[in-house]
């Protein structure tokens, strides 16, 4: 059972720095302190009820009522001396008391004002230890690709932090040091892979050796210091370059061009894929051009048909020849014939397949020098040899420090805008993340076999029977199977696959999307709404059915199973769930799991539950390329992991718009749908002619089959790129796959909890050792103690620290803030926010856009103290993305 562990490339350590511990202590004494006097004063409150009472004089009842009232809402009296007397010549005791809650008054007072200063201070403290983490090579390098405007900014920055510390930062200062905490935080206390922020590293799981000592559970992992470093071009990028040398008439004459794959003749019409490409935006941090396909007819005509017979008769022509061709063949200027071929190259009928990126192409550069090479012109040749400069820059960046990569960037970019404008470019485009980067931090580790599958395997064997319940695709790929049905019948079988895709998004597909787009989950009721089920099938009932036991379950247990920390999911629930769940389980049902691993009750650890997906290699193939043999070892597991009778077949979605669906082959086969072009032999390479679906009555399911093989063909997707995302009938087959999303929402159609000074909590979720849902605290911006006009920077950090002690919040939480104004994803992604650094509350609010804004905070869990990854530097955050599924090892075929 493989693994590819993520470890965060700071050690947790480094941002302790960042702290304020005195000024901690300071507030809590304070809020102790507060805490006792305020005990103190309602008792002392009510021994001046008494003497109120025993009192005729109205002036001295009066005082003290006043006195009274002051005392028990924790002030000082305004002349407390006057009132001392006066209680005490009516009241011995009671003047004692009064006494010595004066006096402690006065010395909170006193306490409260030594904060000043010590949060000044160490503030300050913090902000040079931030200026300091600037410099982590790690976090440098990884700024210079996804903020290359912060990087620029930061020596300036530690400049005038380091040079001035007693001078509060400037607006602009504060928004670097905003941005650059932000950084920092994701570098050391999250785990999501981007150049050096997150480092990789392939695993499995084995039997200890005898005389190896287990050390924290069997889980422990130690990391390499030494980082490598893997870069791309974008292939945006390169996108960029195909684009102006097809705008150049010279060189798009010599450029092979061939009719486009999977066309076909149609009574009167020829058919075929048209795709339309709308550009990303190349300003933005993540770029891709969106794809867009649909089944296009042409009618037939004279010189289509005569065109038609050239290319079936030659294969591949030249731009060129064929425009010599299309002029001589209708007697027409040389000119009209180029704007008829230019027609059908923008129809998508004539195609340069050439100047495309492929999902293998695992070099793109590379590949696309090669490409220009083999167009066999003199031009392309020496293009080829221009973009050996971009070349040498990509190759050298790994290894070079900070201050070389900047100049390789500045060097690629300028070569990359001198290369477009040589070929006529009116403006050179270059994406603003110019490369991409991965980073391995290690060749593999290895997990205790045993400890992980006591802790893990059984545990989230059981949560998977649960998953469909929360799958986003299921729905989906139950109501194209339910289509298929009323179109061909039970039993029914289909061979023109792309006419079924075609009427499917025609005749109710595309509808059926929009209406339930705009579905919500639970009505303002919180009661479940069914999905919608245009066709009465069962197996969507039965789906509805499910997840109406499920939320049922949950409330019941809301109501009395928990003990407001931890809320327990037992077999018996999990069962009655999956018992609903059946109607719709497949046979075939590979899993991926990002979890993270936390010392747990007994020894052994928590697994918690991030996010889960259905398919095969997934949490492999972005980084497989960073180790020598891994793709290998990946491509031998999934003809292993196939069921008898079926091969697995990757399914590519065209020509690569994002280095994110970038990959080695690590499947069998793959389709070929029309439009694309074939990456594999012609042995592994099964054209959409090839296949056939079937409805196998027994199973009540569509099977996918290849004439060619007469085996079934399981479609996979291998890309990180969202399915959504791809073309419409890639995005079809993948109906007909394991893949699929299926985000735990525990507490979806659950009541919240009365909120308490508007935060309502809900407790940890776990079944056995997997936890399923963290502690959780939900409240409005109103209900925050924000830094107002007219608080002091005391008494707002001693704000918070009263509102994390009142409603039980932890020292470190993560906080995803919705409805705040936020542009683009970052708004909904967790935010780290440790509530010892007044750094890190600043940053946090400034996150909250408006009033409307609402806050979830959401327990560090693992926290610092239960890590299993170290380095020699310390302990790090770290995810393993697990692939659960067990290969069936079959005799060869």
């Amino acid at each position: 059972m493989p693994f590819m562990l993520r470890v965060a490339a700071l050690p947790v350590e480094a941002v302790r720095a960042l702290r304020c511990p005195d000024s901690r202590r300071w507030a809590q004494e304070v809020l102790d302190e507060d805490e006792r006097l305020r005990a103190a004063g309602e008792h002392i409150g009510d021994l001046l009820h008494a003497l109120i009472g025993r009192n005729d004089d109205e002036a001295s009842r009066r005082t003290l009522l006043s006195l009274r009232r002051e005392v028990f809402n924790n002030r000082l009296p305004g002349d407390a001396d006057t009132a001392l007397t006066q209680v005490a010549a009516l009241d011995t005791a009671a003047a004692e008391a009064l006494e010595r809650w004066l006096t402690d008054r006065r010395a909170l007072v006193a306490l409260r004002e030594r904060g000043a200063a010590l949060l000044a201070a160490e503030t300050a403290r913090s902000r040079a230890a931030l200026g300091r983490l600037a410099g982590e090579e790690r976090l440098r390098k990884g700024l210079l690709l996804a903020s290359p405007t912060l990087e620029a900014q930061l020596d300036a920055y530690v400049r005038d932090v380091t040079g001035r510390p007693e001078h509060p930062p400037s607006k602009k200062q504060r928004k670097i040091e905003r941005s650059l905490l932000s950084y920092v935080y994701r570098t050391a206390c999250k785990t999501s892979p981007f150049s050096t922020f997150t480092g990789v590293v392939p695993g499995g799981f084995a039997q200890p050796d005898g005389g190896t000592e287990r050390a924290a559970g069997g889980l422990e992992v130690r990391i390499d210091e030494s980082w490598t470093s893997h870069t791309r071009l974008n292939v945006t990028a390169l996108d960029r370059l195909a684009e102006a040398v097809v705008a150049d008439p010279g060189r798009r004459a010599d450029l092979p061009v061939a009719l486009a794959p999977g066309w076909g003749r149609d009574d009167d019409r020829v058919r075929y894929v048209r795709r339309w490409v709308t550009a990303g935006d190349d300003d933005t941090a993540v770029t891709f051009d969106a794809v867009k396909d649909r089944l296009f007819f042409l009618r037939r005509s004279g010189t289509l048909e005569r065109l038609i017979a050239l290319f079936e008769e030659r294969g591949s022509l030249r731009y060129g020849e064929l425009c010599d061709w299309l002029a001589a063949d209708r007697g027409a200027p040389a000119g009209e014939a180029e704007q008829y071929l230019r027609a059908l190259l923008d129809l998508g009928m004539v195609q340069v397949p050439a100047l495309r990126t492929g999902v293998h192409d695992v070099d793109p550069l590379r590949a696309f020098q090669n490409s220009l090479r083999t167009t066999g012109s003199a031009w392309g040749g020496e293009l080829a040899d221009r973009l050996d400069g971009p070349l040498a820059c990509v190759d050298g960046f790994p290894d070079a420090d900070p201050a070389g990569r900047r100049m390789l960037l500045t060097r690629l970019r300028d070569e990359l805008h001198a290369v477009q404008e040589d070929l006529g470019a009116e403006r050179g485009r270059v994406p603003r993340t110019v490369l991409y980067e991965d980073a391995a931090a290690g060749r593999g580790c290895t997990l205790d076999l045993d400890v992980w599958t006591r802790s893990a395997a059984r545990p989230l064997a059981a949560v998977e029977r649960i998953l469909p319940a929360f799958d986003l695709t299921l729905p989906q790929r139950i109501t194209f199977k339910g289509f298929f049905v009323a179109r061909y019948g039970a039993g029914g079988r289909c061979d023109d696959l792309l006419r079924l895709v075609h009427d499917f998004h025609e005749d109710f597909f595309d509808q059926y999307i929009s209406f339930t787009a705009r579905r919500t989950t639970f009505d303002t009721a919180g009661e479940y709404v069914p999905e919608e089920n245009w066709l009465s099938l069962p197996q969507l009932k039965a789906l509805d059915a499910a997840r109406q036991t499920f939320v049922a379950g949950m409330r019941e247990r809301w109501r009395t199973g928990h003990d407001g920390e931890e809320l327990v999911l037992d077999d018996d629930f999990l069962t009655e769930v999956a018992r609903e769940l059946a109607p719709v389980s497949e046979p075939f049902a590979p899993m991926s799991h990002h979890v993270q691993l936390a010392a747990g009750p007994g020894g052994d650890p928590l697994v918690v539950l991030n996010r889960s997906y259905g398919g095969v290699s997934f949490p492999f193939s972005r980084f497989a390329h960073c180790f020598d043999g891994l793709e290998e070892r990946l491509l031998r597991r999934s003809a292993d992991l196939a069921p008898e009778g079926a091969v697995l077949a990757e399914v590519t979605g065209g020509p690569v718009t994002s280095n994110l669906n970038l990959h080695g082959r690590l499947t069998e086969y793959e389709i070929v749908c029309p439009g694309e072009t074939a990456t594999l032999d012609a042995e592994f390479s099964l054209q959409l002619d090839d296949l056939y679906l079937v409805h196998d009555e027994e199973a009540d399911r569509i099977v996918l089959r290849s004439e060619r093989l007469g085996r079934q063909v399981i479609p996979v997707y291998l890309g990180y790129l969202v399915p959504l995302a791809l073309p419409e009938l890639a995005r079809t087959l993948l109906l007909m796959s394991p893949t699929s999303m299926a985000p735990v929402n525990v507490w979806g159609g659950v009541p919240e909890c009365e909120p308490t000074h508007g935060v309502t909590r809900r407790p940890r979720v776990r079944h056995a050792g997997v936890v399923l849902s963290r502690r959780s605290w939900s409240a409005p911006a109103t209900a925050l103690p924000l830094h107002r006009p007219g608080v002091s920077q005391e008494d707002w950090f001693v704000g918070w620290h009263a509102f994390r002690r009142a409603h039980r919040l932890p020292d470190r939480v993560f906080a995803t803030v919705s409805d705040s104004g936020a542009r683009g994803a970052t708004g909904a992604k967790p935010q780290y926010l440790d509530f010892d650094s007044p750094l890190s509350l600043t940053a946090f609010e400034g996150l909250l856009k408006s009033d409307e804004a609402r806050v979830v905070f959401r327990e560090m869990l693992p926290d610092e103290g239960a890590l299993h990854v170290t380095s020699e530097r310390g302990r790090h955050v770290a995810e393993l993305a697990v692939e659960t599924a067990v290969p069936t090892r079959r005799e060869s075929r």
